[in-house]
């Protein structure tokens, strides 16, 4: 592993981890982070990732989920069983939706197959620093919020339903958060993704429909009624069932 520092402030200094056993690919990725003003670190496989990001404590990790040692959906889940909050935009060759579903299942915010465009790459990984940046950085504890027995601790990001404490990954809290800020307000599909990943992949992408499933089955997890609406054809909303 090694850290390269750079003086461009295109990623405002910020720190990250890229996960990847394949040299060129990871080599490719370390200078193309380095000329936009990140600081990196680099991982060869999963173990070193784990033990890089106790060491170094970066502010994102670019992770590949096909690692020898120890694999990236392994990562992630270690990660999440230790109440980590670090962004993880997971990156892979598998373009299954069973393949994307079971990285963001172990805990991942983002997900980009592989081969990928640096641009939109890029763009996922300011929009992730964007949205925990307050998390870094502090300020004004926001106000909790509540809509039938759903309540949200922004500060603390922790979210429970009655008694029940729930464990959202930062995109799930992020996209709750939005919804709950807006309760009763339809969201359409380009509104959500432009709020939440700052990016609009269009209407074929398959990660917001992810997610709403996510929230559902963790908000519905001990029979609660359901919290989170579709509008078929228009997009989400969250409001108390009648």
């Amino acid at each position: 592993m090694g850290m390269v520092e750079q003086d461009n402030d295109g990623g405002d200094g910020a720190a990250v981890l890229i996960a990847e056993d394949d040299r060129a690919v990871r080599n490719s990725l370390e200078r193309a982070l380095v000329l936009e003003g990140y600081a990196v670190t680099t991982a060869v496989n999963g173990a070193e990732a784990l033990d890089a990001i106790k060491s170094d404590e970066p502010d994102v990790l670019l992770l590949d989920v096909s690692m020898p040692i120890v694999d990236g959906l392994t990562v992630s889940r270690v990660l999440r069983a230790e109440h980590s909050r670090l962004p993880i935009l997971m990156l892979t060759a598998r373009t299954d939706t069973s393949d994307r579903v079971a990285g963001l299942d172990a805990g991942a915010d983002d997900y980009l197959p592989k081969p990928y465009d640096l641009g939109e790459l890029l763009a996922r990984l300011r929009a992730l620093l964007r949205r925990s940046n307050y998390d870094r950085h502090g300020g004004d504890a926001p106000a909790p919020l509540t809509v039938a027995d759903l309540r949200i601790d922004p500060a603390a990001r922790r979210v429970f339903r009655g008694d029940r404490e729930i464990e959202l990954s930062k995109t799930e809290f992020d996209l709750l958060e939005l919804l709950v800020e807006h309760q009763g307000i339809v969201l359409d599909h380009t509104t959500i993704y432009e709020r939440i990943w700052h990016y609009d992949f269009g209407p074929d992408s398959k990660n917001l429909a992810v997610y709403i499933g996510y929230l559902r089955r963790k908000t519905e997890a001990a029979g609660e009624p359901r919290l989170v609406h579709t509008v078929r054809g228009v997009g989400y909303t969250v409001r108390p069932s009648t």
